[in-house]
């Protein structure tokens, strides 16, 4: 686990993560505020990845605490061995059908410092980290900072993972 210290976008005009409006995988604009005051789990997901297998565990955590007021939002790049490679429909259809997820996904994204560079991840490397692979996660507290980042390897039943979503959980 990291600490993510720094906090400011090279956005302009986005002064938080949830003035970002990123595409759903339906193609719908996602109002990101419907998180704020929540702990929220951003991760960059992949279909092909031998990390997929988390999704099965991110789902679990999703189930488990989104009444505690957490939640995981999922975002598929194929930055990483070209492991997403599908459309938005396939993505949507592997989730549901291979890890019946539940949780918020987005649209394919581009996680990686370029013009293509998604505004969300432009906006989470600001905090001085970016995924060096897939599965790699952010947590956000309820004051709408991260608090944390852990790389893909991390997986999401993991003590520290879950030791730091409990304290994010439990601050005031």
């Amino acid at each position: 686990m990291e600490s993510s210290p720094k906090q400011s976008s090279p956005n302009p005009g986005v002064t938080s993560f949830y003035d970002l409006k990123p595409l759903t995988l339906l193609g719908d604009t996602a109002d990101l505020t419907a998180y704020r005051g929540k702990v929220t789990l951003v991760v960059n997901v992949a279909s092909r990845c031998g990390y997929t297998p988390q999704y099965k565990g991110l789902e679990r955590l999703y189930r488990e605490l989104k009444d505690k007021g957490f939640a995981v939002l999922g975002f598929p790049s194929n930055d990483f061995g070209e492991q997403e490679p599908g459309t938005h429909h396939d993505i949507a259809e592997f989730c549901r059908l291979t890890y019946d997820v539940t949780f918020p996904m987005f649209s394919k994204v581009s996680t990686q410092p370029g013009p293509g560079q998604s505004p969300v991840y432009q906006y989470l490397g600001a905090t001085g980290n970016l995924p060096e692979w897939n599965f790699s996660k952010y947590l956000f507290g309820k004051d709408g900072k991260v608090c944390a980042f852990f790389q893909g390897d991390v997986e999401p039943d993991a003590p520290a993972l879950r030791e730091a979503i409990a304290e994010a959980l439990s601050a005031k």
